[in-house]
């Protein structure tokens, strides 16, 4: 507890929660003020926490919308109890890390999504063409904080240190100005729970390694690869039974599956059935791309285009830099159907015939194009084909209002 408590592991804590910026908790702080009220109560939370009587706030629950419908529960702490908990996880990371599996990528320092992808690439490519899809229902949710904290007091000698952590599980919920108690989960939102995740997960990949099988995790999303469909089917039916006899968790039996890799998506890719199995994109990856670049180059928004490119540039930069290790054709693609979506708001936008011609001409669009187009009865999706829309909005002018091509944004 001394070294969580030390000026300099406090400093950094501070820094990181300021960075990732975030919302107030149910004290209503904000970031922007938490260096000054931190300094003002520090004196009092040291003195709690170094005592081991340290007591955090209930976290405010916020809810967000998951791509498949539903819906996930986030509990945010308040800005000070992120602070504590991040100068926990200073400590504690450091040590637990190293322990882990070499197997599991989630929320570990030097390992990312892309390296889990790859290495579930390279399993289907030494010849495991099934896999064992295992969804855990509602995993933050359902932590059982017995055996959690059982497993922290295997590794935490201070029970100032454990007394903290279980506060932090039991801490309760607000929402709708009601305080629920918590008697499992670790709250989505802390910066502590990333990490007691991949503790409780340990136990599974220790048995998976102890079994000999070939695995990729990442978090909550864990796939196993094997050579036949009926091997991967007596897996299914062992770890279902392990997960939740043993790990007190629930296998969320509608959303898991064994099926053949390019039947099944993983952290938002696929393998293609093709020589070298190469990686894609997964489908319901792309439609989530596609609504949002829906919302964001919508006809009727009503701002300027140039205003609308900014908006959505941003978004395609993390997007690109995330899926970019696909199939580079599937980015050109998604960059022509890009274009002309914003060639069809460009149309709208222009409203009348003479309105058209005058910004068709002005790019420099001939003028005897420009006129067969302006009296078209077609629809702006049709028109943003025509070879005038094509020479109004040509690759050269989409860069100049600040539109690069996504292969570009990759490594921007």
């Amino acid at each position: 507890m001394e070294a969580i408590c030390a000026p300099d592991n406090l400093a950094a804590a501070l820094k990181v929660v300021m960075r990732n910026k975030g919302s107030p908790g149910v004290d209503g702080i904000t970031v922007s003020s938490a260096s000054g009220v931190l300094a003002a109560r520090w004196p009092k939370i040291q003195a709690d926490l170094l005592a081991g009587r340290y007591r955090p706030d209930p976290v405010l629950r916020v809810k967000i919308p998951k791509p498949d419908g539903g819906e996930r529960n986030l509990g945010v702490p308040t800005v000070i109890d992120r602070v504590i908990q991040q100068a926990v996880l200073q400590q504690l990371q450091p040590q637990w890390d190293p322990t882990f599996s070499e197997h599991s990528y989630g929320f570990r320092p030097g390992r990312s999504a892309h390296q889990a992808v790859r290495q579930a690439q390279a399993y289907v490519i030494e010849g495991y063409r099934f896999v064992v899809d295992i969804d855990l229902a509602k995993f933050f949710d359902r932590v059982n904080h017995d055996r959690l904290m059982a497993q922290v007091a295997g590794r935490v000698a201070d029970k100032r240190v454990l007394r903290l952590i279980r506060a932090y599980l039991t801490a309760g919920v607000l929402e709708d100005g009601a305080v629920e108690e918590s008697r499992e989960g670790t709250p989505q939102g802390g910066p502590l729970s990333p990490l007691l995740s991949n503790l409780v997960l340990d136990e599974l990949d220790r048995e998976l390694e102890r079994r000999g099988h070939r695995f990729v995790r990442y978090a909550d999303d864990c796939n196993i690869y094997v050579r036949s469909e009926k091997a991967g089917r007596r897996v299914m039916q062992s770890l279902t039974g392990f997960i939740e006899r043993r790990l007190k968790l629930q296998v969320n039996t509608a959303k898991s599956a064994v099926d053949h890799p390019w039947a099944r998506s993983f952290l938002g890719f696929t393998v293609k059935n093709e020589p070298g199995f190469p990686l894609a994109i997964a489908k319901t990856a792309l439609t989530r791309f596609k609504n949002r670049v829906r919302e964001l180059t919508g006809r009727h928004r009503g701002i300027a285009l140039e205003s609308m490119i900014r908006e959505l540039v941003p978004f395609l930069r993390g997007w690109a830099g995330y899926f970019g290790i696909s199939q580079k054709r599937e980015l050109g693609s998604l960059d022509g159907w890009i274009r002309r979506r914003i060639r069809c708001v460009a149309w709208v936008q222009w409203k009348t015939i003479g309105q058209r011609y005058r910004e068709l001409r002005r790019l420099k669009v001939p003028e005897r194009t420009a006129s067969e187009v302006v009296f078209s009865t077609k629809g702006p999706w049709r028109l943003s084909l025509t070879t005038a829309m094509h020479r109004g909005f040509s690759k050269a002018r989409f860069k100049s209002l600040g539109l690069l091509a996504m292969e570009t944004l990759v490594h921007a």
